[in-house]
């Protein structure tokens, strides 16, 4: 058999989606490392295709909603049967997000960087083979000194008979025609951001979760008011639910056509349109054939990893979804932390992304940059916003002893509702806990629910990564009237 040619990189990254892409072009186009990445599905990664950008174009969606049914408040003739083209909708996302896959494509162009579609797998330590995926099946092999592990991750299908009739948060972003009922079966926040955003437009929605709260892995508050808060608006949540043993196809289709019977462990039945399977997710490292150059997996499958991004073999990093790090969680300090429901932020993948190439590629003051995971904000689009950033009340209280903290929360109506009436005040909480830590009361966690905390979140992250106290936040002329005002005036 002729030899297989191999072309050399300096740096080969697989994995296309937001911490590759950040890490590639910083090694390219900052440090003019000749650079490679393979992909194996669209441009740009879980977040543009499959997750955050589409859901929050949907979660956008389900807000117009929920405001043209506000407007009857403030004296605007709404019918109460609004209409709205959900396939319209969805062809103008899906538009939208092709164009996101062309402009990250155009932005490795214009930084010298070459693109492989393909699948690809190591047949030597520093060797990977590439079957394209064009159809054409073509292998073509590449090395290089430096290899990157940027391959995301995938939802998990329970092993339940007929689990395959359910879609994942992958299949929800085909749902052309909507269901009038369906099943979400999760407690975390893909699970409590899907659900919210179908509740929002009228879909009967039913949550299945293990516990009495969702958002577990959220302080106290977000999990009690926001769990309320569902129930409130109508989504039926079973509490203590063990689970289904069967899921029976009784009518294909789409939307309100198909029919599913969910049967659970204990006997329970429930017919539904759709099913949402949102239990966690995997690395998507299957194929890669780890064990070649080295690399150490743990059981769940990520990719072990220190906090320079380094794994067991020499020369390959990983980064992003294949290593479980920085989960939504708020307030961990630097570990390997196994995902279970949660996904890398994008500007997590990306800062880390590009301290590794910093690292491996930069001058030598760079030698040991790497990306700091604590204190990283995180905002969950519910319904309402979710804002949070630091250590939960409990986590605190076990790092620093319950003497040493102090909280500070209040519960208050947002003035958007002023004009509602007192038992839908109610369902639209706004609530905000800060958490201080030692005598000179830092800042050590801060918890935000309620309209608008999402972009409030992000200045108040940077004053808390920044150390700040509560006489820093005291000493900040509050802007009135808004929300956030709140979290400098807080007695």
């Amino acid at each position: 058999m002729a030899p297989v040619e191999t072309k050399t990189y300096d740096y080969i990254v697989i994995g296309g989606g937001s911490g590759g892409s950040g890490s590639a072009r910083r090694a390219s186009g900052w440090y003019g490392a000749k650079t490679l990445i393979v992909e194996s599905g669209r441009s740009g990664g879980t977040c543009v295709n499959v997750g955050c950008v589409p859901k929050k174009m949907t979660w956008n969606f389900a807000s117009i909603n929920e405001n043209l049914h506000a407007a009857r408040h403030y004296g605007y003739a709404v019918d109460d049967n609004i209409k709205f083209d959900y396939a319209y909708f969805k062809s103008i996302r899906d538009s939208r997000i092709q164009r996101l896959n062309g402009a990250y494509e155009n932005n490795w162009g214009k930084e010298g960087i070459d693109l492989v579609h393909g699948r690809a797998r190591f047949v030597e330590p520093k060797v990977i083979e590439v079957t394209s995926t064009d159809g054409s099946e073509t292998k073509t092999r590449y090395t290089a000194k430096h290899f990157l592990i940027a391959a995301g991750g995938h939802p998990i299908i329970p092993g339940v008979e007929g689990a395959e009739h359910g879609i994942t948060s992958d299949g929800f972003f085909e749902i052309e025609e909507l269901p009038k009922k369906w099943a979400v079966v999760g407690a975390g926040y893909i699970a409590v951001e899907l659900a919210g955003v179908l509740a929002a437009v009228g879909v009967e929605t039913h949550m299945f979760i293990r516990g009495d709260t969702f958002l577990r892995k959220f302080d106290p508050m977000i999990q009690e008011t926001m769990t309320a808060r569902y129930e409130a608006v109508g989504i039926k949540i079973h509490r203590q639910h063990k689970g289904f043993k069967e899921v029976q196809l009784l009518k294909e289709g789409k939307g309100a056509e198909k029919v599913l019977k969910l049967i659970g462990v204990e006997g329970d039945e429930i017919e539904v349109n759709e099913l949402l399977w949102a239990i966690g997710r995997a690395p998507e490292v299957e194929d890669l054939k780890l064990e070649i150059p080295g690399v150490k997996q743990a059981r769940s499958g990520h990719i072990i990893v220190d906090a320079f991004q380094n794994t067991s073999a020499e020369g390959i990093y990983a980064l992003g979804d294949v290593t479980g790090q920085a989960e939504l969680t708020p307030g961990k300090s630097f570990t390997t932390i196994y995902l279970g429901n949660f996904v890398l932020t994008r500007e997590v993948a990306i800062a880390a992304g590009r301290q590794l190439s910093n690292r491996l590629f930069g001058p030598p003051e760079f030698k040991t940059a790497k990306l700091s995971y604590e204190n990283i904000p995180t905002v969950v689009f519910s319904h309402p916003e979710v804002g949070t950033i630091g250590l939960t009340e409990p986590q605190a209280r076990q790092r620093f002893g319950d003497d040493k903290i102090k909280i500070y929360k209040t519960k208050f109506t947002n003035m958007f509702y002023d004009f509602f009436p007192d038992e839908e005040k109610k369902h639209n909480p706004t609530q905000m806990k800060i958490i201080c830590a030692g005598p000179e009361e830092k800042v050590v966690g801060l918890h935000i629910l309620g309209l608008g905390v999402g972009e409030m979140l992000q200045g108040f992250g940077v004053a808390v990564k920044m150390g700040a106290t509560k006489q820093d936040f005291d000493s900040c002329v509050a802007i009135h009237p808004t929300a956030a005002e709140e979290l400098v005036t807080m007695r």
